[in-house]
């Protein structure tokens, strides 16, 4: 899953691909917010993130994009 998170007065959103489901990122995100805790999601590599609840701007969730080469894309 591709993630995106905008991070209040910042410019730049935080992108990363996670091997959670898109179920399962939700529910972190919603409890974060109901408890006003920080926010921890795995990246595929297994790096963790760390985002404050009160800075969150907002959160998208998809699917990852494959990308061709060469000319037949």
């Amino acid at each position: 899953m591709e993630v995106r998170i905008g991070v209040q007065n910042v410019s730049r959103e935080v992108v990363f691909e996670s091997t959670e489901g898109a179920a399962e990122i939700a529910a972190a995100v919603s409890a974060s917010l109901e408890k006003g805790t920080v926010l921890t999601l795995l990246d595929d590599k297994g790096r963790q993130l760390l985002v404050p609840a009160a800075v969150l701007g907002y959160v998208q969730i998809g699917e990852s994009d494959k990308r061709g080469v060469g000319f037949g894309v």
